[in-house]
């Protein structure tokens, strides 16, 4: 690939948007627990913090990895990173939509959404890139 990743511009600015998104439902989750409905009790304002970190530092590694000779390994973390923005739709396994303020459900919404842009951007970087290495005719994702 040249320059290891032509599309890391983009690539940053679509891990940014989503960290920014991911980070406001972390917080309006982590400030309102007590008003999400049917939240486990043993679940606290600290281990949502924590939560966003440790999904975070994810994506963190995956950029970072990305940008070394491993880019396949850094995408598929970041896949992984995009992935986990879909969690939040696991409030609504606890509760329907309608049990949701609107500032919830646009929180969990603007999460997903970004989380979705960023899951496709990436894929195809994992598509595009494994053609450009020719890993389908016993070439390497590595990077010489």
């Amino acid at each position: 690939m040249k320059n290891r990743i032509a599309s890391f511009g983009p690539l940053l600015a679509l891990c940014a948007a989503y960290c920014v998104a991911s980070l406001v439902h972390f917080v309006h989750n982590a400030e309102f627990l007590g008003q999400y409905p049917n939240m486990p009790v043993w679940l606290s304002r600290a281990k949502v913090y924590a939560a966003w970190l440790v999904i975070t530092a994810v994506g963190v590694v995956g950029l970072a990895v990305t940008r070394s000779r491993f880019v396949l390994a850094g995408l598929l973390l970041l896949a992984v990173y995009a992935a986990l923005g879909f969690d939040g739709l696991g409030h609504y396994a606890l509760a329907p939509m309608s049990a949701h303020s609107l500032m919830m459900n646009f929180t969990i919404w603007f999460e997903v959404a970004a989380a979705a842009v960023l899951l496709v951007f990436v894929l195809r970087l994992v598509f595009v890139s494994g053609r450009e290495f020719g890993v389908a005719r016993g070439g390497s994702w590595r990077i010489r």
